[in-house]
Order: structure tokens, then sequence, then C-alpha cells
């Protein structure tokens, strides 16, 4: 993979994390959290997708 491209994706990684966290704790999320347990659909999805990005980022720097 192309430095440039996972310096992207590193970077696309960080900013769903840092939306995941802004819905994880957004009146929504918290309601959502207050009846089922649960924070929203969405509030995972971008952690999870954050997540994703950023390892798949991290390991495409850290290859030759």
């Amino acid at each position: 993979m192309n430095k440039g491209i996972s310096v992207g994706i590193l970077v696309a990684g960080v900013i769903l994390l840092v939306f995941g966290v802004n819905a994880y704790h957004s009146a929504s999320s918290d309601v959502s959290r207050f009846f089922t347990g649960a924070p929203t659909d969405k509030a995972l999805w971008f952690l999870i997708g954050g997540a994703v990005a950023c390892i798949a980022g991290f390991f495409g720097l850290a290859r030759k």
C-alpha cells in the first residue's frame, strides 16, 4: 500500500473515532443507553469504523 494512502486512511480513522466519541456522548446516545443499556448504532459504527481504519493505516505505514 502506498504510504500516502496509508496516512490518509489513518487520518480518516482518527476523524471517525472523534466523531464516534462525540456521538457516544450525545444526548440521543444517553437516552438510548438509559433505555437499552447500549449507545446508538451510529456511535458504535463510527467507533468500529475508526478503529478498523486506524489499524489498517498503521499496518500500511509499518510495512516496507
